[in-house]
C-alpha cells in the first residue's frame, strides 16, 4: 500500500511540472496589426530606429525578407510603420513589420 501511495504521489507531482511548462503558442496581440508613425533616426540593413511623437524611439528589427516600403525609407523620414506582436521603449522587439510607408 505505501509503495502505491508512493508511486501515485510521484505521478501527480510529474504531472504538476509537465502542466506549468504549457504555454499558448500564439496570442491574439502577436496577430493584430498596430501602425507606428514616427520619424526615421537610424536604418540598417536589418533595424529600423522611429522615434515617434512624443520622442519615444523604438528599435524594430526584420528576419528575412525585407518589407514593402524599406528601401525607400530613409533617416529623417516621417514613416507609418505597420506590425505585429509588442512594441517597447526598453524591451526588444519580438513581432514582425509588415510594411514601411512614407508619409511626407
Amino acid at each position: 500500500m505505501r509503495r502505491f501511495g508512493a508511486l501515485a504521489l510521484a505521478v501527480l507531482l510529474v504531472m504538476i511540472l509537465l502542466a506549468g511548462c504549457g504555454g499558448k503558442s500564439g496570442s491574439q496581440t502577436e496577430k493584430e496589426e498596430h501602425v507606428l508613425s514616427g520619424t526615421v533616426e537610424e536604418k540598417k540593413d536589418f533595424m529600423l530606429v522611429v522615434a515617434d511623437d512624443n520622442g519615444d524611439e523604438y528599435a524594430l528589427t526584420i528576419n528575412g525578407d525585407k518589407p514593402e516600403g524599406w528601401d525607400d525609407a530613409a533617416v529623417g523620414d516621417r514613416v507609418d510603420v505597420t506590425y505585429t506582436g509588442e512594441l517597447s521603449v526598453v524591451d526588444p522587439f519580438t513581432g514582425e513589420v509588415l510594411s514601411v510607408e512614407k508619409t511626407d
